[in-house]
């Protein structure tokens, strides 16, 4: 699987792995089964994304604060949806 990725998504995809439970719920199956076939501009969210804090994306996912940019807002929205109704 990794051998054909670019360093971008290499990097991303290292970046996306937290060690926080409440995080790892929702990236982890998202880089294992969406990521790689997303488009540049959902895999350019998601890198920004990966790129927050563990509090403020804990807050985002908890709906506790919203996310600065609706976009993340709905990627977030997305993740949520992939693990919720799978």
């Amino acid at each position: 699987m990794f051998e054909n990725l670019s360093i971008e998504e290499r990097k991303v995809i290292y970046r996306a792995r937290r060690g926080l439970k409440e995080i790892d719920v929702y990236f982890d199956p998202y880089v294992k089964t969406y990521y790689l076939q997303a488009d540049a501009h959902e895999k350019a969210l998601f890198a920004e994304l990966v790129e927050q804090e563990d509090p403020d994306l804990l807050d985002w996912f908890m709906e506790v604060t919203e996310p600065p940019r609706e976009e993340l807002k709905q990627l977030i929205l997305k993740l949520k949806h992939y693990v919720h109704a799978g």
